[in-house]
């Protein structure tokens, strides 16, 4: 059995600060690694804002482990533009800027949001769009040993992938269409449990196609312990069926304290926590 690692994501966490300070935040409390969400406005952002960034992440000494490639207007409702047929140059023209960050702070796991349903573009259209997109960002990224990952989503009606079933189903049709191998599920136990997935069915079937895992409690999205999630019984599945990767703390808050129920929590391997 492994022993789990843990990241913090620094987007939806601490967003009361900045980012040097949440990064600040994540070392006093023991934690060694991190992720974000696309940290900038837009695509292809100035060179200098990508600068920036990279300096601020390495300054903290932390380790980037996962970075969301451009997702739209994310405060509008967007989640991801992957399957939107319009958005093909540009993607190909932000898979460059997310390929410098990865190669400058060593980042390989990668959230490529699918995109919701629009009522302009049929269906199929978009479903075409998104494997062309996933194979042609794949590999791109495949050349820094990189890993794409697809993703159930939940609080986004118009999201067409709701279960750990729709994500594989997904990163099947890339790899069938295009030959691309370095697509994984992120297993983000949240989404999939308020969506109604059988979390533990769901992981007994694609284990081996998990590349991430995220968690929050719920409801509420909340630190472990705030909801009734059984969190550290999927923790262990995880560690028990051989996953070494990173498990993400994807949950919502903000203030001083936002990392202090880790200190008493009772998930296996949180610093300064139990073992497994």
């Amino acid at each position: 059995m492994v022993t789990p690692r843990y990241a913090v994501n620094c987007s939806i966490m601490m967003k009361d600060r900045p980012p040097e300070r949440r990064l600040a935040a994540v070392r006093e409390a023991g934690f060694e690694a991190v992720e974000f969400w696309w940290p900038f406005a837009v695509s292809t952002p100035p060179e200098h804002e990508v600068e920036g960034f990279v300096d601020t992440v390495r300054a903290s000494g932390l380790q980037l482990v996962g970075l969301n490639l451009y997702a739209g207007d994310m405060p509008g409702g967007d989640r991801g533009v992957v399957s939107w047929p319009d958005r093909a140059d540009e993607l190909r023209a932000h898979t460059a800027v997310v390929r410098r960050i990865a190669e400058a702070l060593g980042c390989r796991s990668f959230n490529a949001l699918y995109g919701n349903r629009r009522a302009d573009v049929p269906d199929t259209e978009q479903d075409a769009a998104a494997v062309r997109a996933l194979g042609s960002i794949a590999g791109e990224l495949a050349k820094i040993g990189g890993t794409v990952l697809v993703e159930p989503v939940s609080g986004a009606p118009d999201y067409p992938l709701l279960t750990a079933d729709d994500a594989v189903a997904v990163i099947d049709r890339v790899g069938d269409r295009t030959g691309a191998d370095n697509l994984r599920l992120l297993f983000d136990v949240y989404h999939l449990a308020v969506n109604g997935d059988d979390v533990p069915a769901a992981l007994a079937r694609h284990r081996d196609r998990v590349g991430h895992v995220q968690l929050a409690d719920a409801p509420g999205r909340g630190a472990p312990g705030t909801g009734a999630l059984p969190l550290r019984d999927w923790v262990l599945d995880l560690a028990a069926g051989g996953y070494g990767g990173w498990t993400a703390l994807e949950h919502a808050g903000e203030g001083p304290d936002t990392l202090a129920w880790a200190r008493s929590c009772d998930l296996p391997g949180l610093p300064g926590g139990p073992t497994v």
